[in-house]
């Protein structure tokens, strides 16, 4: 019961964070218009509306379509059918002339065409998905460079300009193009919403989808054409280069802030929209500054403030939780220690010199000592500590039940029991969204079997037993 309240009160805190978190990056992003005005003295005339505009539906359509790409550890797919957009672009050019649709389309097929190829060959062969991807975005990105200057070579090479969908050229967007991105990111939201379940199922666990009857293989298709989409509405802003940090970018950042798929592609779309808009209004203070690497440069910075700050997996947040750990240890250690040399001479309230704390725990015993001092259960007295009568309560309690109402090990069994629940804590840290396991604040100096359910306390027992027993088997060779 205590474990299922705590798991529903982490949930609604969870919610809540996201949700404010959703609500400030929107009012951030209202007030950035006011103050580019007043600040950077940006006009909005017809060309950065129309900029802006399109950066932001193209950051919510590749932010909710790359959340499947990390989540699926496909972020190099991105990078390879981006590549692989350029023979396309090319080749369309030279078939059917300048138009920009019919270009879209060509890109589309041969972004497509690199999908079928890297599932073919990872299917049919001993080649790995990352070598394949490596194929694809070598191979199709020299066809297309090769392509480029043999049309530049031709007699109408002036009237070419292909060049400019390698980087990107947003200051070429116009209302028509704006459109196109909101129908098919529509229809490709349209297409996700029918199947979600399945997405989410092959995206977590392929193998039980295709155990239970699902195509996993035409799911998995149908989820990557939709990645091709996304790829290929950004061609015309990011360019076939930089299209694979807007696909990935808003889904890695959205990531660290939650562990539920609904929440994290809102606040991919959020995130998306919030760097492609303001990235196309930044880049509007001086001509010289392109837009879509600025766009991504935006999408980036958010990455980093979510690596840094965000609660549970930021950077900022596990140095602090490492330094409360250190300092509980430390309390508990010194507790301990106090209790025990004072039990050994006869009696609880004997003062322990500091000179010989000090000796054997070393800053250890400083910095527990200050803890218990703070918390009123030692005090200092002509260069010794003792125990108050609260910190002899405590003491005693903890040397009777240390682990929640189970009689404690004694000597080298505990010393492992304790090395053991602090090994299931590392892999839980490492492990626990492959698992599926329910998210808990990491607590080294509890048991992991007062925190999580039995189930997940099995998964991660199992998961222990099989990397120690790959460490210790000798290598075939």
């Amino acid at each position: 019961m205590a474990i299922n309240q705590q798991k529903t009160t982490n949930n609604r805190s969870s919610d809540q964070r996201i949700w404010l978190l959703i609500g400030a990056t929107a009012l951030i992003a209202a007030l950035f218009v006011p103050f580019s005005q007043i600040f950077l003295h940006v006009e909005y005339d017809y060309t950065l509306r129309t900029v802006a505009l399109g950066g932001a539906l193209l950051g919510i359509v590749s932010g909710v379509l790359g959340c499947f790409a990390v989540l699926r550890r496909q972020s190099l797919l991105g990078d390879a059918l981006s590549h692989a957009a350029l023979p396309g672009v090319a080749l369309a050019f030279l078939f059917f002339g300048r138009d920009l649709g019919l270009l879209l389309v060509g890109a589309g097929v041969t972004s497509w065409l690199g999908v079928f190829f890297i599932r073919l060959v990872t299917n049919t062969t001993r080649i790995k998905q990352d070598a394949a991807m490596g194929i694809v975005l070598a191979a199709w990105f020299a066809a297309g460079i090769a392509l480029l200057v043999y049309i530049q070579a031709r007699p109408d090479a002036s009237q070419a300009g292909l060049d400019t969908f390698i980087f990107g050229q947003a200051a070429a967007i116009v209302e028509r193009d704006v459109r196109l991105i909101a129908v098919v990111g529509a229809l490709s939201f349209i297409v996700l919403a029918l199947f979600w379940k399945e997405f989410k199922l092959i995206t977590f666990d392929a193998e039980f989808a295709g155990a239970n009857g699902f195509r996993v293989n035409i799911l998995s298709m149908a989820l990557s054409t939709l990645i091709v989409v996304a790829i290929v509405l950004g061609l015309q802003l990011a360019g076939v280069i930089l299209m694979v940090g807007m696909l990935i970018a808003s889904g890695i950042a959205a990531r660290q802030w939650t562990n539920q798929l609904g929440q994290m592609v809102i606040l991919s779309a959020v995130f998306g929209a919030f760097a492609g808009g303001a990235g196309a209004i930044i880049s509007a203070v001086d001509a010289d500054i392109p837009t879509g690497p600025l766009i991504v440069v935006v999408a980036f910075l958010l990455v980093a403030l979510s690596l840094g700050f965000a609660p549970g997996r930021g950077l900022v947040w596990t140095l602090l939780r490492r330094r409360a750990d250190r300092s509980r240890f430390a309390a508990q250690t010194m507790l301990q220690d106090l209790y025990h040399y004072a039990t050994d001479h006869g009696s609880v309230d004997l003062a322990a010199p500091e000179s010989f704390l000090f000796g054997v725990r070393g800053a250890t015993a400083k910095l527990g000592l200050q803890q218990l001092q703070a918390r009123g259960h030692a005090q200092r007295s002509n260069g010794a500590w003792m125990l108050t009568p609260p910190g002899i309560d405590a003491a005693a309690d903890e040397a009777r039940n240390p682990a929640a109402g189970r009689p404690p090990p004694a000597g080298i069994e505990a010393a492992a029991h304790d090395d053991r629940n602090h090994q299931l804590w590392a892999v839980y840290r490492q492990y626990a969204d492959d698992l599926a396991l329910p998210t808990v604040a990491e607590d080294r100096q509890q048991p992991i079997a007062n925190a999580l359910p039995p189930a997940a306390v099995a998964k991660l027992e199992y998961k222990l037993d099989t990397i120690r027993n790959a460490a210790t088997t000798p290598s075939s060779e």
